[in-house]
């Protein structure tokens, strides 16, 4: 049995579509209550946050924020991404739900891996309807935020068969890397050029994904 580890944000699901404008809505309100200096984001800037698990994002992206504002402004954030989903304004990448098909069809075991918190995959898995496709999912919640590539070690244990990691960002090629593990970059997701560097294969559209895992086996 082979076994896909995907990320999601990024990989299958186009998060800017709801985190770029919760995530200027947070920053303006910090700036209005004088807590940070109002600035202006570019989108370029906004995606180099998503990946990251949300607490780890904040004290790196605002470190001199009291933590209860930090706390704060996560919560809203993750308040603010989760009414946009709610509303219909969010979605998968275009092309994802047939890829995910066609994997899951060809016999593949398919396991969502993601630095996000139960809450946020629990809407996404009722919204997108992401059980047609996963037959194990795990977030960084589950596992008190460790790194991905720590919580493979944990996991791999429940499943038989090799694993090939599929992702957009440095935490997911990080996690093949340091356990030996092929990897699919995607490179039409919001990881750098140089994030990505230590993957196997790196895909540029989401439906080259199928021959990229095949390429590997």
């Amino acid at each position: 049995m082979t076994n896909l580890i995907f990320d999601y944000d990024g990989t299958i699901h186009d998060s800017m579509k709801t985190y770029a404008p919760a995530f200027r809505n947070t920053c303006k309100w910090l700036s209005d209550n004088g807590y940070i200096k109002q600035k202006e984001y570019t989108d370029k800037q906004i995606s180099y946050w998503l990946g990251f698990n949300s607490t780890d994002m904040w004290k790196q992206f605002q470190p001199e924020l009291n933590s209860e504002i930090r706390e704060k402004a996560r919560i809203m954030l993750g308040e603010d991404m989760a009414k946009r989903v709610d509303n219909g304004e969010g979605s998968l990448f275009e092309h994802a739900e047939e890829i995910m098909s066609l994997l899951k069809n060809q016999g593949y075991r398919l396991i969502f891996l993601s630095n996000c918190r139960i809450h946020y995959m629990e809407r996404h898995k009722r919204v997108f309807g992401l059980d047609r496709f996963f037959d194990y999912f795990y977030c960084c919640e589950e596992f008190d935020f460790i790194p991905k590539y720590e919580i493979f070690r944990k996991i791999k244990l429940c499943h038989d068969g090799n694993f090939i990691v599929i992702g957009d960002r440095f935490h997911d090629i990080e996690t093949a890397v340091k356990n030996n593990l092929k990897s699919i970059g995607c490179g039409y997701g919001y990881g750098t050029e140089k994030e990505l560097s230590s993957a196997d294969i790196i895909v540029d559209d989401i439906r080259k994904i199928p021959d990229a895992v095949k390429i590997l086996l």
